[in-house]
């Protein structure tokens, strides 16, 4: 996973497209799952769990004439809390300077508040234009049914705007969104080389890693009040060292984590483990820590030391 911020290498073709393109949605829309799907790899964690994305994450697309910068944010809704204002103001940053924000919606429901408050507090008299994809479209057999809550979305929107019925999970039309994606970027030159697909660090992955298989592998009470901190990092050739601290709300919460004998930190610690040392091809070596931090969620400045700033 190549780490590359070289800007404009390359200005040989002039039909060359390249731009950015911002992912929103209400939570568990499928943003993720999409973001990897169409780069063909996994740099996002996808749960069933609402909330999973906490930062905004780059990915990037290239092929033979285009480079799309695609920017997933934390699925978005009413803050009830100081990390929930946090993750509110990553997705409106992200939509404020963008070539086209793609409006994902959940096609299996009709619209619901959280949707339409999207659209009117973000997306109404945004600058870039929009795009609804329609996602989740293998989860619903009937064409009808489908039809139907698609209508509810336009009808909520109240203009006409472009559209396209997706499945992000099984890959359905997803060169068909690419391509569409295509026609609305201008001409330009790669920011990045070819083989570059994020711009994130492997302290930020590693971090994403771990928090995924607290949420896969724990109760519903404890993902939503998890953060973790990558204490340590360090690499050589043939090994990486990894130290990293797992922050709770509370002394249950952290029992939950742990587990009998500390079965559960070690099977979460066997998991991520296992998955890192796929994307670096190397050993890797984890330790993992879990300290209770009480009401960190509505604490303005532990949320900034944390990182979520």
């Amino acid at each position: 996973m190549k780490q590359n911020n070289t800007i404009n290498i390359d200005n040989s073709n002039a039909s060359f497209k390249s731009g950015v393109v911002c992912l929103v949605a209400r939570p568990n829309a499928g943003k993720s799952t999409l973001l990897n799907q169409i780069l063909g790899q996994k740099i996002s964690i996808a749960t069933p769990l609402k909330q999973t994305t906490r930062k905004n994450l780059k990915g990037i697309y290239t092929d033979s004439n285009s480079q799309i910068i695609l920017i997933d944010t934390p699925g978005i809704h009413k803050p009830l809390n100081e990390l929930g204002k946090y993750l509110s103001s990553q997705s409106e940053e992200a939509i404020s300077d963008v070539d086209l924000i793609l409006f994902l919606i959940d096609v299996t429901i009709p619209s619901t508040k959280g949707d339409k408050w999207i659209w009117e507090n973000y997306l109404k008299n945004a600058k870039a234009p929009v795009l609804l994809v329609a996602n989740k479209v293998d989860l619903i057999k009937s064409i009808e049914k489908r039809d139907l809550n698609f209508y509810t979305y336009k009808k909520m929107i109240e203009k006409n705007i472009d559209s396209i019925k997706i499945s992000a999970k099984t890959g359905r039309n997803i060169n068909d969104l690419i391509e569409k994606i295509k026609t609305y970027l201008p001409n330009g030159d790669k920011y990045y080389d070819s083989d570059t697909i994020t711009d994130s660090n492997m302290r930020d992955i590693a971090c994403e890693i771990i928090r995924e298989k607290i949420i896969l592998n724990t109760k519903d009470e404890v993902p939503h009040s998890v953060a973790v901190l990558i204490e340590e990092y360090k690499e050589t050739d043939k090994t990486d060292k990894i130290k990293a601290k797992i922050i709770v709300n509370n002394e249950s919460q952290k029992g939950i984590l742990i587990g009998k004998s500390g079965s559960m930190l070690k099977k979460i610690g066997t998991q991520s483990r296992l998955e890192l040392e796929n994307i670096v091809d190397k050993k890797v070596y984890l330790e993992l820590f879990v300290k209770v931090q009480k009401n960190w969620l509505k604490d303005k400045n532990i949320i900034k030391s944390f990182g979520f700033d």
